[in-house]
């Protein structure tokens, strides 16, 4: 972890990317389960979040993780330009996916700071939301253009 330890300001961006990845995911999740009420797909997002979980709890103590977070004086926090320009689920869906894939890849980058073996284990998940959202692209892509 000499890497970390030596900047604690990386804490902050495994914090946020923990945070983003769980949500993009979640509301991915929430749209499989409520909109297209496809029980595999619901389950493949519920797992890629417990596995997140299970991959970060191994190197980032939430103690270290929520001690430097910085919500309030994030310069970051109030940016949120085209973040409202979301038309109807297709948008939503597709806007949370790139997060959770971008998140991973930060995950996976600053991880390599830390453990090389969580690093790969972020590599992995990320290379599994791109089958997922293969696997999505039509189901959620035929969804009604209505909001």
């Amino acid at each position: 972890m000499s890497g970390i330890s030596r900047d604690n300001n990386i804490y902050r961006i495994i914090d946020a990317n923990l945070n983003r990845v769980k949500e993009g995911l979640r509301v991915c999740e929430e749209i499989t389960r409520f909109i297209l009420d496809d029980h595999k797909l619901t389950a493949l997002f519920k797992n890629l979040r417990h596995k997140i979980d299970s991959i970060a709890g191994k190197i980032y103590p939430v103690s270290k993780l929520i001690i430097r977070r910085k919500s309030y004086n994030d310069v970051g926090r109030l940016n949120f330009r085209g973040e409202l320009e979301r038309r109807h689920c297709k948008d939503i869906f597709f806007a949370n996916i790139q997060r959770a894939k971008e998140s991973l890849r930060v995950l996976e980058e600053f991880s390599k700071l830390a453990d090389a073996k969580s690093a790969l284990g972020f590599k992995q998940l990320r290379y599994k939301v791109y089958e997922i959202e293969k696997e999505s692209f039509s189901k959620v892509q035929a969804l009604p253009d209505s909001k």
